[in-house]
């Protein structure tokens, strides 16, 4: 029964026919059972006690950290009609490489040497640009002489005058001298007739003083016409100086006039000249725009419009270019209750679609497969599926990220929070309560 000889005999005997030998055999296994029961309990104790990493999880997609290396569609700037391809899909182009030729399609734009006649156009307008401004200097010249005339006019009418106003003096005191000669001689004449009368002077000393009386009396008349002419004189020269001034400023205030028309044309033919100057330099960049060239490096993708002959709007859109090289990130999509557990420079593990894992959430340095990132942007406003979008760039202290996954796959990430016991993680899955707070911790500057 105790096996001690090498002679068994659980052969031959038949145990299930014994009661003693079948409350042994069941105590036995009840002391087994305990045992494993106890070693399971102390198992489940442990797991619970060990540390688990609470995270957020999302969905998202591989796309661009730099916006302008995210993939974008190529427009025509003119209308315009396709008249030959130099690219197809999946080639590589370099910046400046031409994708396709547009032919023009506006009856405007027909003419074969349409910036020749523009040229033309221009220089035949800036002639006479300089027409206008030559014959805006005559007329400034000519109103300059005419100030000077007006000036020495004025002038020489004024010495007139003086010489006018100096003759009046003049005549004035003649007549004044010949009116006093008068007098006298009137006098002499009154009494020599008296004497003539009494017999003391003869007839012929009479008639002397007669006749010098009428010589007297005839250079008064004369010197007193002397005087009125001279006044007049005077008159006129003043209102000649006055119709002088009136003529030069109806003389100025034409020539004025007819240099600010001729300044009005002037200025309206430069705008004519600044008119067909933008226009000659748009057509002059419209004829570049029939030719569709690559803005940057990048793989020709998609070709929207195809064929030979279809027409093009303005601003429509012909291919999609993928810029060549990008800084690669994720964009995760979290929920509204997890926004507020995410901050920039927390870190992020991401389960790319296409590369094999394998993946502990809580144990996140037990996964196999899995590359690190940290939060670089976060939307502070929700997409049309009520979803905050979270910008991820590569963890620069981990390993790098596959060379092979592209913009546009499938990413699954999920963002570290706190470190908690593993029981108090399903207490708190089991009641539904959100995560901890986590705020990362700024790193120290050496």
């Amino acid at each position: 029964m105790l096996e001690i000889s090498d002679s068994s005999v659980k052969t031959k005997i038949k145990t299930e026919d014994y009661q003693s030998f079948r409350l042994v055999a069941a105590a036995g296994k009840s002391k087994a059972l305990k045992r494993t029961l106890v070693v399971v309990l102390i198992l489940f104790l442990v797991i619970f006690c060990l540390p688990w990493t609470q995270n957020v999880s999302g969905k998202g997609k591989l796309t661009s950290l730099r916006p302008d290396q995210r993939p974008q569609s190529i427009q025509t700037v003119i209308p315009g009609k396709i008249e030959e391809w130099y690219v197809k899909e999946g080639d590589l182009v370099k910046k400046g490489d031409t994708i396709m030729r547009i032919s023009e399609i506006k009856d405007d734009y027909f003419d074969p040497n349409l910036l020749g006649n523009v040229e033309g156009q221009i220089k035949s307008k800036e002639s006479s640009v300089s027409g206008y401004m030559q014959k805006v200097e005559a007329l400034d010249r000519q109103i300059d002489a005419l100030n000077e005339g007006a000036k020495l006019k004025r002038t020489q009418q004024g010495v007139k005058i003086r010489q006018s106003a100096l003759k009046v003096q003049s005549d004035s005191i003649e007549s004044l001298v010949a009116a006093n000669n008068a007098t006298v001689a009137r006098e002499q004449y009154d009494r020599f007739q008296a004497l003539f009368e009494k017999g003391l002077k003869s007839k012929t000393e009479l008639e002397q003083r007669e006749v010098a009386y009428q010589n007297a009396r005839s250079k008064q008349i004369e010197t007193e016409n002397k005087l009125l002419i001279a006044r007049q004189e005077l008159n006129n020269a003043r209102t000649e100086l006055s119709t002088i001034a009136q003529d030069f400023r109806d003389k100025i205030a034409k020539s004025e006039s007819e240099k600010f028309s001729t300044m009005s044309i002037l200025y309206d033919t430069e705008a004519q000249v600044t008119k067909l100057q933008s226009q000659y330099a748009g057509y002059s960049q419209r004829s570049g725009f029939y030719y569709i060239t690559a803005p940057g490096d990048g793989f020709v993708t998609r070709a929207i419009r195809t064929g030979i002959g279809e027409t093009l709007k303005e601003g429509e859109e012909v291919v999609t270019l993928m810029p060549a090289n990008n800084a690669l990130a994720v964009e995760l999509m979290v929920k509204p209750i997890d926004y507020p557990l995410l901050s920039k420079g927390q870190k992020v593990r991401f389960i790319f679609d296409g590369w094999p894992a394998f993946v502990f959430s809580g144990w996140p340095g037990a996964s196999a497969g899995t590359y690190g990132g940290v939060i670089v942007a976060i939307d502070n406003f929700t997409n049309e599926f009520g979803e905050y979008r979270v910008l991820v760039a590569p963890d620069p202290d981990d390993l790098p990220w596959p060379t092979g996954i592209r913009v546009g796959a499938g990413a699954h990430g999920m963002a570290l929070l706190k470190d908690v016991p593993i029981a108090y993680e399903l207490w708190r899955q089991f009641n539904g309560f959100p995560p901890d707070y986590y705020q990362a911790e700024p790193k120290e500057k050496k």
